[in-house]
């Protein structure tokens, strides 16, 4: 199973193991970070399971699609490296990964 490294919003970093075809927002919401809201429960309709991705990611991860773009929109915290970590698949390409859970807005 892949792994996943996630900062949460005090710096503290935690590697956590998740199972491939789920989300990133599901991995991490999985794995007990609690400030990674996830109202929707993943339906791309609230920006609160937004997060960073680490720049070296950036180009296996690919961007934000339109709707992801547009509520990133609304964001105070969102820069080139955001995502909404619902719209990520985790898989075992992306083993390894580093996010960072963005500021609450």
């Amino acid at each position: 199973m892949p792994s996943l490294i996630v900062v949460d919003r005090k710096g503290n970093e935690k590697i956590v193991i998740g199972d491939s075809g789920l989300s990133v927002m599901e991995v991490i919401r999985d794995n007990g970070f609690d400030e990674l809201l996830a109202l929707c429960g993943g339906s791309c309709s609230c920006a609160t399971c937004h997060i960073h991705v680490a720049p070296e990611w950036l180009a296996k991860v690919g961007g934000a699609g339109e709707d992801e773009a547009d509520l990133l929109e609304s964001s105070d915290h969102r820069d080139e490296f955001s995502r909404l970590s619902c719209q990520i698949p985790f898989t075992d390409a992306l083993d390894g990964l580093k996010v960072t859970i963005a500021e609450e807005d």
